[in-house]
């Protein structure tokens, strides 16, 4: 029986959460309420050896890690031909009893052992036990599913055939925050980096956050032209302050539109004279993905400019145009645009499909990411892998 540390205080929740029947699937970030359309001591396991990391040389690539790439050259991946796909999930896929698995896989408990080393806190023990308001925090959830998503992967190395799987895989990409999942089991950046890098990503966004009343809400039932025009309509009725857009392209019928508060407000208000479903306002610090994140981006230029980021060694599709970067300056660029760019995941999905994509793997808490596929094409192959 594994000794259980004494569960750390209760945080006092910034917004009540019940559950909503769209969190896991089409509802990217996890809800609040939805709005009606009216008028301490780490966990112990085996003892190991060396870490098992899915960086570098652990996988059968096609390109070296490492590679010298000439500053500007950013085609390497220009003519890729995906066949099978890892995707890393985003915040909001965080959940009270995640992490569970990787008590019983050496490799992936290591992991857990390095992020505590690095964060300064017992992580797999909030992520197993919580308490939830702590977990859904943007300070801990980022770096908690970027561990987690990554003790997937060891969890699945560990299974029969496991390896062959991951030899097989020829693109990556990740949700928002699962890009830095991606880069990292791609090779272009140290998994301790890129917990560095995901950890300041979460405290400045976080901070970005409480420096203006904004917020964010998922607008189902409406294609995205109609979401655009709805926030044309609000934006008509607010200051240029409190003005919203579209900041995650996710499937179609569901886009999630950030903006001031009063913004926010006045889509909600006026979403059901457009035709749509429901509003479900998400439960996170601020307005992702928009200008209001403009104060985190140059914390996260200053500590990618001191990150070592090489080529990665398969394509890792970009959030922000759904493209792949080989350049290692490149990609610090879209990093750091990253937070203030809307998500393009629509496209990178459909783009993947297009360019003829056979099998995906979700790895990770959750099954967002496989829904959401599912809601652009009903017969893609997903499978998740959990940790």
């Amino acid at each position: 029986m594994l000794l259980r540390p004494p569960r750390p205080p209760r945080l006092s929740p910034r917004r009540l959460r019940p559950d909503s029947p769209m969190a896991s699937t089409l509802a990217l970030l996890r809800p609040s309420a939805p709005t009606p359309l009216a008028g301490a001591t780490a966990r112990s396991h085996p003892a190991a050896a060396a870490v098992r990391v899915p960086l570098r040389s652990r996988f059968s690539t096609r390109v070296s890690v490492g590679s010298a790439v000439a500053a500007g050259a950013d085609t390497l991946f220009a003519d890729y031909k995906p066949t099978t796909a890892f995707l890393f999930p985003g915040q909001g896929a965080q959940a009270v009893g995640m992490g569970k698995e990787a008590i019983n896989v050496r490799a992936a408990a290591e992991l857990f052992d390095k992020a505590n080393d690095i964060l300064g806190y017992d992580l797999l023990n909030l992520c197993i036990d919580g308490p939830k308001e702590k977990l859904n925090s943007t300070v801990i959830s980022q770096p908690a599913i970027y561990v987690t998503s990554l003790a997937a992967v060891e969890v699945l190395r560990a299974r029969e055939e496991g390896q062959s799987v991951i030899d097989s895989i020829d693109v990556t990409c990740g949700l928002s925050l699962g890009e830095y999942t991606a880069l990292a089991f791609a090779g272009a950046f140290s998994f301790e980096d890129g917990l560095k890098l995901v950890k300041l990503r979460g405290e400045a966004m976080q901070d970005a956050s409480d420096a203006a009343n904004s917020a964010m809400v998922s607008v189902i039932g409406l294609d995205s032209e109609k979401v655009q025009q709805l926030c044309d309509a609000a934006n008509e009725d607010v200051d240029e302050k409190e003005k919203v857009q579209i900041a995650n392209f996710l499937c179609p019928g569901n886009y999630a539109v950030s903006g001031g508060v009063k913004g926010i407000e006045a889509v909600e208000a006026k979403a059901k004279s457009f035709k749509a479903r429901m509003t479900v306002r998400l439960a996170v610090a601020g307005a992702f993905h928009t200008s209001f994140m403009q104060p985190a981006v140059s914390r996260l230029e200053s500590a990618l400019a001191a990150t070592e980021i090489r080529s990665p060694r398969i394509p890792v599709i970009s959030n922000v145009d759904a493209q792949p970067h080989s350049d290692p300056d490149t990609i610090k660029k879209i990093l750091a645009q990253q937070v203030t760019s809307p998500v393009q995941w629509e496209t990178t999905v459909t783009t993947l499909l297009g360019k003829g994509l056979e099998k995906s793997y979700e790895l990770g808490p959750g099954k967002v990411i496989a829904g959401i596929i599912k809601r652009i094409n009903k017969g893609a192959s997903v499978e998740n892998i959990g940790a």
